[in-house]
């Protein structure tokens, strides 16, 4: 029988193997799919040890070409939204996916409380809820150089697929004219 960290463990170890894969240019959908599920599964075996299991199980998701299925899961889980940035973060991404958008603004300046990541991320997030393009650009761009000073997430991989992650939403919610 698994156990919630060997099912965390799988989830990290796909997603830094899919997130190489994204950075060089090679997009491995499945293998993102497949870490959602293992988020997923170590969530439930294990709730509510880390929300950020959900930010990373919608990410994967959304990266492996699906969400909606997710975020309904999320939403049972949060239903009233986050209790921590982390949490929060979760619940701004479900709304989004599942196109609750001033859900996913209210959830997302909740988050601003976890910092100056949370921040970027909530003005991606809140951009992309009111369909301002250029504004959702400005915040991609912004997380983009933040991670690349950094190279610290999962086992040494650019983070730089989270603001893969925000123009992945943008072109699905609110693309360019």
């Amino acid at each position: 029988m698994i156990d919630a960290q060997e099912a965390l463990g799988r989830a990290l170890e796909l997603e830094a193997t899919a997130q190489r894969e994204l950075l060089a240019g090679v997009p491995a959908p499945a293998a993102f799919r497949e870490a959602a599920t293992w988020y997923w599964t170590s969530y439930q075996l294990a709730p509510p040890a880390s929300y950020g299991r959900l930010v990373g199980m919608l990410k994967a998701s959304v990266l492996g070409g699906r969400g909606a299925e997710e975020a309904a899961l999320v939403r049972g889980v949060l239903p009233d939204g986050g209790s921590s940035p982390t949490a929060c973060y979760a619940s701004a991404l479900a709304a989004l996916l599942a196109g609750d958008l001033a859900g996913a603004g209210t959830e997302a300046e909740a988050m601003r409380a976890g910092g100056d990541a949370f921040s970027r991320a909530a003005d991606a997030i809140v951009a992309i809820a009111a369909h301002d393009s250029r504004a959702a650009r400005r915040a991609i761009t912004a997380i983009e150089r933040d991670f690349a000073t950094r190279d610290a997430h999962l086992t040494g991989v650019a983070i730089a697929d989270t603001a893969v992650l925000f123009a992945t939403l943008l072109e699905r919610i609110a693309p360019l004219p």
